[in-house]
């Protein structure tokens, strides 16, 4: 990789639902646009399981696919998506909390050809994407 670079960022939100109640909005990922507004359209080709491949098409930008890489019930998801060289990782964290509550994770993992500057453009919704998220489930 010749010009390789680095990105990663971690958002948390803290979320009044439990994690299956989380889970069940991430498995349903035809159902992520009514929730993230980044998305404009989404298909997985398979089930929510890993190994399984996904579209999705920002808005106003040309759709990608990406690949479940780990996936734990009610615990996390990991997806995967490669540009050329540029390689970017989405992991998706469930933390069990007292009182019926969760935390949320977001944390991006961007390595690669231009990596400083799409890790961030890719990451920049995810505040507003988790609250979106504990509005639907709660």
């Amino acid at each position: 990789m010749n010009n390789a670079t680095h990105f990663s960022a971690e958002h948390t939100l803290d979320v009044a639902a439990s994690p299956e109640a989380i889970w069940r909005l991430f498995a349903d990922v035809s159902g992520w646009k009514s929730w993230n507004a980044g998305i404009e359209e989404i298909q997985i080709m398979g089930p929510f399981a890993k190994g399984t491949e996904f579209n999705m098409k920002p808005p106003g930008q040309d759709a990608f696919t990406s690949r479940l890489t780990d996936v734990r019930e009610n615990e996390r998801f990991v997806d995967e998506t490669c540009v050329g060289d540029l390689v970017v990782t989405v992991t998706h964290v469930l933390q069990k909390l007292d009182g019926g509550r969760t935390r949320v994770v977001y944390a991006i993992d961007a390595r690669g050809p231009e990596a400083e500057h799409i890790g961030p453009a890719i990451s920049a919704d995810f505040p507003d994407v988790l609250r979106a998220l504990a509005a639907t489930v709660s």
